[in-house]
């Protein structure tokens, strides 16, 4: 390393605003600090202790949902027992895999389970929600290009 190697080390720590510089090479140590750089502290490592074991009561079955009737046109007939497909993630929702296409799901429309139901995009990852169940579609709660939370009712389902 020679002189001229150290003054384009210092243009470069210059150029990039850099508070301190170190390289080692050939056995040769060369370190550059700022005058009123930031500080740099080291911490020692965190310790994790384990949190006891706590023993949970167990999880209710699990129980059909029933949907009450809204407005008109808006949802199913009252006291219908029906699955709620909810959306596992947070994104934007589509009926169709394209614009234009046709949905891939309409109410009314006889699913199976495994069937697509609608794409999530998140984070450009276009995500497939398919239906858990066999049965009709009564309800779609979300509009086409909607923004969807998690946990949001996405379809109700009669189940056959």
């Amino acid at each position: 390393m020679n002189v001229d190697d150290i003054r384009i080390i210092l243009d470069l720590v210059r150029e990039h605003e850099l508070a301190e510089f170190e390289l080692e090479l050939d056995g040769v140590k060369v370190k550059v600090r700022k005058a009123g750089g930031p500080s740099v502290v080291h911490l020692p490592p965190p310790t994790y202790h384990p949190l006891p074991a706590v023993s949970l009561p167990p999880a209710a079955p699990a129980v059909a949902a029933t949907v009450p009737a809204g407005p008109a046109g808006s949802g199913p007939a009252e006291g219908a027992d029906l699955e709620i497909v909810k959306s596992p993630i947070v994104g934007t929702f589509y009926r169709s895999p394209e614009p234009g296409a046709p949905a891939f799901a309409e109410k009314g429309s006889v699913v199976k389970k495994g069937q697509t139901l609608c794409i999530i995009e998140a984070m450009k990852l276009l995500n497939e929600i398919e239906s858990d169940y066999d049965g009709e579609v009564v309800a779609v709660y979300v509009e086409n290009g909607q923004p969807v939370q998690y946990g949001e009712r996405l379809f109700a389902i009669k189940v056959k």
